[in-house]
């Protein structure tokens, strides 16, 4: 639901934008927001390092609303693009929506009951069940019915897949190999290792296959295809080490051809956003289905509620259309007469991290070399500025991305990109890609 006033500043033109979050799929919404002719001004908050060279950074929190609201009305603002999931979850959209003052303003993102889909496995597996949506067997528990859940667990042939149920940044999944690591990982999560999002747990069978993740921007009726893309979740080579919020990513994807889509539209995304129009969710903004092609058919691992990171740093630098046009055209309610269109190029990011991620990690570190690098787009993540230097601020680091004809050259610069950027502790993956070009070198 957007205001008359919205939908007319938004046939106005030119638009002051406000980008919500400061990590590597912020830097690079901004970055292809900037390049808009109808891109007045562009504020982040927080932002990075990297967002401060294509907009303005404002110090805020995206979960603190009242300063989002303070700041969208002294800067102007338009249009808010909400990039992480837990402004989302915790109900952003709603109050924007509630706020008389804020009404006029387009906010891109669901509402805190839509974000469900991705704030609660729980309630997103069961509405797979419901729609007919295929993804995995599973159960959900609390700590009250551990007898319950070890039985269960006991009941699947390794390895057995058990997941914090809310938000736990892209860490909450863990695929165990055993039934006592299982258990053991079951204790943990109720012990408060990823905090509430633990209280309960979901429990699935682990389907053998490839991944890759779909994307689509939705008004919850009409919806457009954005690029497909594969990431990198383990923080070794080789896929080994614990799940990361992502080490790399490429797009396309080989392996998701023409037939592999129309299976995706016909059994997920149409399914999804009929459930989406028959539960009457308030959704406008991406959905993004994170799947795994087995025998040739797509299963649904997750949903997610925003773009993914690093995904988007691929998939954006392949997006052809104008992506402030296109939110345009979600806000107005004309999706319908729009078409997305990707540029020919295989893109690759690699990630660089702190040394420790997914674990503790130090902060604070000195950046050096980033001028070196003049082949690859140069995405910030965990990143500040200080005194003129520009220094780690988080686990994942940078994202440095290549585009090419050829999926082996943009996986080949892109790798040593990240061999050029210098900081004390720096760990990437050599093997981003690999997999798909057989040519993994050390």
């Amino acid at each position: 639901m957007v205001s008359a006033y919205s939908l007319y500043l938004c046939a106005k033109g030119v638009m002051k934008l406000l980008v919500l979050g400061s990590g590597g799929r912020e830097h690079a919404l901004a970055w292809k927001l900037a390049e808009s002719s109808l891109c007045e001004k562009l504020y982040i908050a927080p932002g990075n390092a990297g967002t401060a060279t294509v907009g303005e950074n404002i110090d805020i929190s995206p979960s603190d609303f009242q300063a989002v609201r303070d700041a969208v009305l002294r800067n102007q603002i338009q249009m808010v693009i909400v990039g992480p999931e837990q402004p989302l979850v915790e109900g952003i959209r709603d109050f924007f929506l509630t706020d008389p003052s804020l009404q006029h303003v387009a906010l891109i993102g669901p509402s805190g009951e839509a974000s469900r889909l991705e704030g609660s496995k729980a309630y997103a597996k069961s509405f797979m069940e419901e729609y007919g949506i295929p993804t995995a067997a599973y159960r959900s528990f609390t700590h009250d019915e551990s007898y319950e859940a070890v039985e269960f667990i006991r009941s699947l042939t390794p390895p057995v897949v058990v997941k914090a149920d809310g938000l736990a940044a892209g860490k909450g999944v863990l695929i165990c190999e055993h039934h006592a690591e299982a258990e053991q990982a079951l204790k943990e999560m109720w012990a408060g290792k990823f905090g509430s999002a633990g209280e309960r747990v979901v429990i699935e069978e682990f389907l053998e296959g490839r991944e890759f993740s779909v994307f689509v921007l939705t008004d919850g009726k009409d919806w457009q295809l954005l690029p497909v893309a594969k990431d990198y979740k383990r923080v070794g080579e080789g896929d080994t080490g614990p799940n990361t919020g992502g080490m790399g990513c490429i797009s396309p994807v080989p392996f998701v051809d023409e037939l592999m889509m129309e299976k995706v539209k016909s059994a997920v995304i149409d399914p999804t956003l009929q459930g989406i129009r028959e539960r009457k969710l308030d959704y406008q903004g991406f959905l993004f289905f994170g799947l795994i092609e087995v025998n040739g058919n797509p299963f649904v691992i997750e949903y997610n509620c925003r773009l993914g990171d690093p995904e988007t740093e691929v998939i954006l630098p392949r997006l052809k259309n104008d992506l402030l046009s296109l939110l345009i055209a979600l806000v107005k309610g004309k999706l319908d007469h729009v078409q997305t269109e990707e540029l020919p190029d295989h893109a690759a990011a690699v990630i660089v991290v702190s040394g420790g991620y997914p674990g503790s990690y130090e902060k604070g570190k000195s950046i050096s070399q980033l001028d070196k690098v003049n082949d690859c787009l140069v995405f910030h993540a965990g990143t500040r500025r200080e005194e003129g230097q520009v220094l780690t601020n988080g686990g994942r680091v940078i994202a440095l991305t290549a585009l090419s004809d050829s999926l082996e050259e943009a996986v080949q610069r892109a790798r040593s990109a990240a061999g050029i950027v210098e900081y004390e502790g720096k760990v990437f993956r050599r093997d981003i890609g690999s997999d798909l070009l057989h040519t993994f070198e050390r």
